[in-house]
């Protein structure tokens, strides 16, 4: 009987599951959405929302629990310098899981992991008039102004 035991074993030793789920968390935090198997990414959302609990305390224990576990130093403080502040009005589910279909090779169910604070970096869509004069800029010669020219000639 399976009572009360809790967590995903994923065909893995003990030690390597849980090296596999740290370098999975470190990878989250540093890129705030990560590409992942359906099962690996649920059990992940576990990590992910202890983590992030942890680091809304924002104690010295606490960021020292936080490197015990991550074991990287500049994700330490982007989890509690920026990712924790967002979270403070959360209770919870600070992850986001969306169904991405299947891997090519083996059909293993995949998925996006992603935070919820996540927010792609919009980019400014140029006009067709103003690629043209960015392209004009890097074709045409620089015109040389009078006042450089007459310097030069009294050097030479």
């Amino acid at each position: 009987m399976r009572h009360r035991v809790a967590g995903r074993k994923l065909s893995r030793h003990t030690k390597h599951r849980e090296l596999m789920f740290r370098n999975m968390l470190v990878s989250l935090l540093q890129h705030e959405r990560i590409r992942t198997t359906l099962a690996k990414g649920k059990e992940l959302r576990i990590w992910a929302d202890k983590i992030i609990t942890l680091a809304k305390k924002d104690t010295l224990h606490a960021r020292r629990q936080a490197f015990a576990r991550l074991r990287n130093e500049t994700i330490v403080k982007k989890l509690f310098d920026e990712i924790a502040p967002k979270m403070k009005g959360r209770e919870g589910g600070y992850t986001r899981i969306y169904k991405m279909g299947w891997r090519q090779g083996d059909g293993a169910p995949l998925s996006l992991v992603e935070l919820v604070s996540y927010s792609p970096a919009e980019e400014k869509k140029k006009s067709t008039v103003e690629k043209a004069k960015e392209v004009l800029r890097k074709v045409r010669p620089k015109k040389k102004e009078k006042g450089e020219e007459k310097v030069k000639e009294k050097k030479v």
